[in-house]
């Protein structure tokens, strides 16, 4: 089940008990996208999905960072909050990384064995 965004804008769906918690997302699919990530900025409203990706660091970034290491079919493996000046061990099951700010995630319902989906937005034509 192989999954093919373009970069851009969407939205993260994760999947709760009770209710779906919907986030604004990023989307960094090409490899110049993927590779800026987070660098340079201050914050980030929402989160932002690289794919694929399977390993982060946060040299240059300005502030922590929740990171989530996601399946092929978007479960979550783990979650780890990341100081700048890190570098993330490669995890051998992940296909996707999200990241957001420190904190966010556990807000979100973001954990170990949680689905979420992506929505990326539709081209306006």
């Amino acid at each position: 089940m192989g999954r093919r965004w373009r970069d851009g804008r969407g939205e993260l769906i994760v999947h709760g008990p009770d209710a779906d918690v919907r986030v604004p997302l990023e989307l960094a699919t090409s490899y110049r996208a993927r590779t800026r990530g987070l660098l340079g900025r201050d914050t980030i409203d929402g989160a932002l999905l690289l794919s694929p990706a399977s390993s982060v660091h946060t040299f240059r970034m300005r502030f922590p960072i929740d990171v989530a290491y996601l399946t092929h079919d978007l479960t979550v493996l783990t979650v780890h909050t990341m100081p700048p000046g890190r570098l993330g061990a490669p995890r051998l099951r992940s296909r996707h990384v999200l990241e957001a700010a420190a904190g966010a995630m556990a807000g979100w319902g973001v954990g170990a064995g949680v689905r979420v989906s992506v929505s990326p937005e539709s081209p306006r034509g």
